[in-house]
């Protein structure tokens, strides 16, 4: 349910309403303030409602518009009446950004266990899924709209984190290009980033595999430039959400710091 941090927009205004999954604390607040710096009323939703009412708070000390909505974004439920909501108290959804996400403990395919790859591909693939599932309808009677994923080069590589996590960003990267392509006719455009390692919270609380494979993990990740702002990440969405970006469509961008070249 959203919490009580729920200003009505202006649906006049010229940016329409952004969507920020996970949009409560790290990457996900940092976006949440260059969109709404950027003139967009900003949905802050994320499974802590006390941190998403606390960044929508933010918004609004800073001159902007936002509210906050608390659910599990694998509730599919629950996703399809918060779009309702926000539709009804923003105004109707131009920009998603799918940020919410959750790490693996590295653990290998013969290793990992049915409940870990459930709840990673729930929220890191079924989130995503339900959130694009609900907007693209007003998105295509509005003539248009960006849906940004929030992957990771664990999407594009084999080797930067355990079975589940990498599985699930490949299958955000797949569901990008697909809504990308079955979409662009219609003004919709999609888009993926890629991010590598950013200084966030997202390993918190995690016991770690202890493993030959998790070692390997690690020895990759030793090979990193030093971890990205989430500033940094938030930028690369306000150019990818402004009209300047109006033509990438299905692009799959890494921000990385030059990881993936090496």
């Amino acid at each position: 349910m959203p919490s009580q941090q729920q200003p009505t927009a202006d649906r006049s205004a010229v940016c329409g309403t952004v969507v920020v999954t996970g949009g409560a604390r790290g990457i996900g607040r940092a976006i949440v303030m260059e969109l709404a710096s950027r003139g967009h009323p900003v949905a802050v939703v994320d499974v802590r409602g006390d941190d998403a009412a606390s960044t929508a708070a933010a918004v609004a000390a800073a001159g902007g518009v936002a509210g906050a909505f608390a659910i599990d974004v694998s509730d599919r439920g629950a996703v399809a009446d918060v779009v309702h909501q926000i539709d009804r108290t923003l105004g109707p959804v131009q920009v998603l950004c799918n940020n919410a996400g959750v790490m693996d403990r590295m653990a290998p395919a013969h290793r990992v266990s049915f409940e870990e790859w459930d709840r990673v591909f729930a929220v890191n693939v079924d989130g995503p899924f339900a959130l694009c599932r609900a907007v693209l309808p007003g998105m295509v009677e509005q003539g248009g709209g960006v849906i940004v994923n929030i992957a990771s080069i664990a999407g594009v590589t084999g080797g930067r984190a355990g079975a589940a996590y990498t599985a699930s960003k490949h299958a955000l990267v797949g569901l990008t290009r697909n809504v990308a392509w079955m979409y662009g006719d219609a003004g919709v455009r999609a888009v993926a980033i890629c991010p590598g390692g950013v200084a966030t919270d997202i390993m918190s609380g995690l016991e770690i595999e202890r493993s030959k494979f998790a070692k390997r993990v690690a020895k990759v990740a030793s090979l990193r430039p030093p971890p990205g702002r989430p500033e940094e990440i938030a930028a690369v969405v306000g150019f990818l959400t402004s009209p300047a970006a109006s033509y990438l469509n299905g692009a799959i961008i890494p921000v990385d710091g030059g990881w993936t070249s090496a």
